[in-house]
């Protein structure tokens, strides 16, 4: 029996359909179909019902796809334990945010690529929340605040942040200097998050309110220099504007409270070498330091 046929046949069963498993194995359709079709002569029996919508695992299909998971997982744990100490071979998929990703992260996983030779990498990067089980990667690097969830998280180090606005905003608007005030004026937010304030020893949570939304920092940055209101971003990302002078710091007095960088993987695994090698080179880049 052939791993990769076990392989395509796990991709299509847990991604619902042909193209979509094509996508996260990087190989045509037509390949899928061949593998799967030869999957199924050789066990005698139909394993996933096709139609125009997709394809869905059959009741022998569903039984099988555990076992044949558990084959995959066996067999790279095995290969993983014989290669060549510190040498890694084989796909390595891997979600980044759009914000800070191919700016910060980019270089350490092309860092990895050049030390592995051997490796296939594939990152996407999106601010989207991307769902790491159904959508078949090996682990995300997040940034902010994570939320509750089943994933595996590491924490890899700080990013700290402010509240800024550009001069021509504050001189029309003027400046918040608390939590209360900060709630009257216009908040450019990703969406409809609560933002966290330091309060003296304390962390309180305020809910503002806004009318530009987006969902990449960057042009969260570029709205708040041209005076649509107060965002709350990465001191990294926002480096040059203050600079500049284009935008400035307010509630400095309540800045937010530190976020981080997390590597997440999903559950029931064990660190797979690939996802523990990029962890520390990512400790390495970004661990604990001063501000």
């Amino acid at each position: 029996m052939n791993i990769e046929d076990l392989r395509t046949f796990v991709e299509v069963a847990d991604s619902g359909g042909v193209t979509a498993a094509s996508l996260r194995l990087g190989i045509s359709k037509s390949m899928v179909s061949r593998r799967l079709l030869r999957l199924e002569k050789e066990m005698g029996v139909q394993l996933l019902a096709r139609s125009t919508r997709g394809a869905s695992v059959t009741e022998a299909g569903a039984t099988f796809r555990d076992y044949a998971a558990r084959v995959c997982a066996e067999i790279d744990v095995a290969r993983d334990t014989i290669l060549p100490a510190g040498e890694l071979r084989g796909r390595f998929r891997v979600a980044a945010p759009l914000t800070f990703g191919p700016t910060h992260f980019a270089d350490v996983i092309s860092k990895m690529a050049l030390r592995h030779p051997h490796l296939q990498i594939q990152t996407c990067y999106s601010d989207r929340f991307v769902d790491l089980i159904s959508e078949g990667y090996d682990c995300a690097i997040r940034v902010g605040t994570l939320q509750d969830s089943n994933l595996i998280a590491r924490r890899i180090g700080p990013i700290f942040g402010s509240f800024v606005a550009s001069p021509d905003y504050i001189k029309v608007n003027g400046s918040p200097q608390t939590p209360d005030e900060l709630i009257e004026h216009q908040a450019l937010m990703q969406g409809t998050e609560t933002w966290q304030v330091v309060d003296g020893d304390k962390i309180v949570s305020v809910r503002p309110q806004g009318r530009f939304k987006a969902d990449n920092g960057v042009a969260l940055a570029v709205a708040a220099t041209a005076g649509l209101g107060i965002a709350a971003l990465p001191d990294d990302l926002i480096k040059t504007h203050l600079d500049s002078g284009a935008l400035v710091r307010v509630m400095t007095r309540h800045p937010p409270p530190p976020a981080a960088i997390f590597v997440v993987r999903p559950p029931g695994q064990l660190p797979v070498p690939k996802v523990r090698v990029l962890t520390e080179m990512l400790i390495e880049c970004f661990g604990e330091g001063p501000r």
